[in-house]
């Protein structure tokens, strides 16, 4: 007999998962199922969510950074990490974008580009949701083209001065570290930015339509002067930025199939229409 979730299962792609993958999706839906789905639309009509406690949740659960190696992540494979995004967006999108912005983007450009004491000092903490960072990419003006965009830094002695501002940063106003991208005078370079600096000011976005329950805010930088050891070494061009954005896809497009599986879910739910229940054969007659 087909059960409800087989139902939804529509490439049988369940059958071919190992044991450990399904105890790990098993695991995550449960959680998203107790935790997440009874909440979410509170989230969403306050078109904000508990970012501190759920990293902290997630991190318990391993699912921060847990496709990287080491400083306390857990080296998980490319399937595991796609299950994963499937079930916490099959709750909302904003759900995973927590987890895909801290992981994949924040988190990756640590990993790949910064200095041993950048990963020691902030990749434990982040992996154990105990400090949550975001990705200063975007801008008003130069959304889908990063390569034109204004955010600069120049040198100053032995610092950085940097000028600029960026929009739609998910985790913007609650993240303890920004990764923020600047032209510089040899080419696009990436930055660490701690709150409380002076200069750096965050503001949320309010009244959106979509990605309600999700931290997303605009970063501001007025002459924020950064040591030069805030400077991710390793980072050079704009492909270190664009080599974020393509880890973090992967984790985008399995999160979309765990939408669609809910949204399927519940048009199979949906009541159809009686004979004396007002549907549409009867309000239109």
């Amino acid at each position: 007999m087909t059960d409800a979730l087989d139902r939804l299962d529509l490439l049988g792609l369940d059958a071919d998962l190992s044991d450990d993958n399904r105890l790990l999706r098993d695991t995550v839906r449960k959680f998203a199922d107790d935790r997440l789905r009874p909440n979410i639309r509170d989230w969403y009509e306050a078109g904000t969510l508990p970012a501190r406690e759920l990293a902290r949740d997630f991190g318990e659960l391993g699912l921060l950074g847990m496709h990287l190696s080491g400083y306390g992540c857990q080296g998980s494979t490319a399937a595991q990490y796609g299950l994963v995004c499937a079930e916490v967006e099959a709750v909302d999108s904003g759900l995973r974008s927590l987890i895909s912005v801290q992981g994949s983007l924040a988190m990756y450009a640590i990993y790949a580009y910064g200095s041993e004491e950048q990963k020691q000092r902030w990749l434990p903490r982040m992996a154990a949701g105990e400090a949550i960072g975001c990705f200063g990419l975007t801008e008003a003006d130069s959304g889908s083209d990063p390569g034109s965009m204004r955010t600069r830094a120049v040198r100053d002695g032995s610092d950085w001065v940097l000028n600029g501002s960026k929009m739609w940063i998910t985790n913007g106003s609650v993240a303890d570290i920004a990764v923020v991208w600047a032209r510089t005078d040899d080419g696009i370079r990436g930055f660490l930015v701690e709150p409380g600096t002076a200069g750096f000011g965050v503001a949320d976005v309010h009244h959106k339509l979509s990605l309600r329950a999700s931290v997303t805010s605009s970063l501001h930088f007025d002459d924020v002067r950064l040591p030069g050891d805030a400077q991710l070494p390793e980072a050079a061009g704009l492909r270190a930025p664009l080599a974020c954005l393509s880890e973090a896809r992967f984790g985008i497009v399995c999160g979309v199939t765990g939408a669609a599986r809910d949204a399927l879910a519940a048009t199979l739910d949906y009541p159809e229409p009686g004979p004396s229940s007002g549907g549409p054969s009867q309000a239109f007659s």
